[in-house]
């Protein structure tokens, strides 16, 4: 039934969230309508950024519902990759051999790491 699929997550600031989806978490730019409407991909997941326009636009950053997770294979080297670029992580927890590591986006919005043992 269903193809494939994707997130999009509404920004306020389009060209800081593209440079930290691209720049700094490392994902693949696929496509960009300037200053409005970015793609960008990490393996099996494809993200949309989208700053609203007008009045009427969603807020970003408001949703407390929703995470985006990213698996890794060692989770010390990758938040060591993401601190040299920036990223400061809230907290580190493991439950039965997952690990998950939380940090935010420029918005706020509630990304992780996930490494199963």
């Amino acid at each position: 039934m269903f193809k494939s699929g994707n997130v999009t997550i509404m920004v306020a600031d389009f060209k800081k969230a593209v440079q930290f989806y691209v720049e700094t978490l490392g994902l693949q730019l696929q496509h960009q309508v300037e200053g409005h409407f970015a793609q960008v991909e990490a393996p099996g997941l494809t993200i949309g950024l989208l700053h609203p326009t007008g009045e009427q636009g969603v807020q970003s950053g408001k949703s407390e519902s929703i995470s985006i997770g990213f698996e890794v294979q060692e989770l010390e080297s990758a938040i060591e990759v993401l601190k040299s670029r920036g990223v400061e992580f809230q907290h580190i927890m493991e439950n039965n051999g997952t690990r998950l590591a939380h940090f935010n986006d420029p918005d706020g919005n509630l990304l992780y790491l996930i490494c199963n043992r």
